[in-house]
């Protein structure tokens, strides 16, 4: 995850922590791959929602191929997963579903398009051994053009020998690999060299470059269609669980509390069901048996008193002694 950027355009923002629906964006974006068996973040480390393994391009600052370059180091597996951190909107589905289009055919990567059909390279999943020979590539060609600096990065006015590398006067020979020379160069110069499958994703690519979109993203967390799952997302980040429940079911039995005994008691039960769920283990089914015994207690508690003779205790037994009256 590439997270060390200069964020011009927030004015130097410290992009990674800026907050959409309660949560850093850098958060979001771990939520979104926590099945990775190992994440890798290249920036400065700063408190995470969970763990991962930090790292640092060369030189700091460098841009997103020097960034890729240092988090690749950290990981021998088959296939990864690039991601810049400033996407609110990406969740787990949309990460295997890359993975699952990558594994699927022959391709070097895969990665989502936006809604104007521009490619998002930190939105895709790649062959680990075909992104180590483009970069390796590029650290021992030198540019044949001016190379303009990324984010973060410095610019090479001019230059024609990537940066870190000398050859003597005369001497043609191809310059030998040097970790900066990947500084400043753009994310295209890895792209064109690849073969990629386009995947489009228009909300899952959406990125925040900018204070409108930052306003854009925590406006749309608040519409109506979005603003339970945010919230209960922001919870479990904020009180450190992993937690996949049926909120139907729970908000089913906050309703049967509430109409059946006394609204504070919507409230209540629901927080007993999660102590009930937690002393017995925890986990979904947990909570699924201990919300559906709270739930039928509440329908027996209004039967009674819908269905409750005038003059009759409720649950009363019928007097059958021979001298009742």
């Amino acid at each position: 995850m590439l997270a060390g950027g200069a964020a011009r355009r927030l004015g130097g923002a410290d992009k990674p922590g800026v907050r959409v629906g309660g949560r850093a964006l850098l958060d979001r974006v771990l939520g979104a791959c926590a099945d990775a068996r190992t994440t890798v973040v290249v920036a400065d480390p700063r408190p995470t929602a969970r763990p991962v393994r930090w790292a640092r391009e060369e030189p700091p600052g460098g841009g997103p191929l020097a960034a890729l370059e240092a988090g690749l180091r950290h990981t021998t597996a088959e296939h990864v997963v690039v991601l810049s951190a400033d996407l609110p909107f990406l969740e787990p589905a949309t990460v295997g579903d890359l993975l699952a289009v990558l594994r699927a055919g022959d391709a070097d990567g895969a990665l989502l398009i936006d809604a104007e059909g521009r490619d998002q390279p930190l939105v895709a999943a790649y062959r680990t051994a075909a992104l180590h020979r483009v970069l390796t590539s590029l650290t021992t060609t030198p540019p044949t053009h001016d190379v303009a600096a990324a984010p973060g990065g410095p610019a090479v006015p001019g230059s024609h020998t990537a940066p870190g590398t000398h050859t003597a006067p005369g001497d043609s020979a191809t310059p030998a690999p040097h970790r900066g020379a990947l500084a400043g160069l753009p994310l295209r110069r890895l792209t064109a060299a690849l073969d990629l499958v386009r995947v489009p994703g228009h909300i899952a690519s959406f990125d925040c470059d900018t204070w409108d979109d930052i306003a854009s993203a925590r406006a749309r967390i608040r519409e109506h269609g979005h603003v339970l799952d945010e919230w209960i997302s922001a919870v479990k980040d904020e009180l450190g669980i992993d937690l996949d429940v049926d909120t139907g079911v729970l908000l089913d039995l906050a309703r049967d509390a509430a109409h059946g005994v006394a609204r504070p008691a919507a409230p209540l039960t629901t927080f007993l069901v999660g102590y009930a769920a937690a002393r017995a283990g925890g986990g979904p089914e947990a909570v699924a048996e201990a919300a559906r015994k709270a739930a039928a207690l509440a329908l027996r508690w209004a039967d009674e008193e819908t269905a409750a003779e005038p003059g009759v205790a409720p649950d009363a037994t019928p007097d059958t002694r021979p001298d009742a009256e």
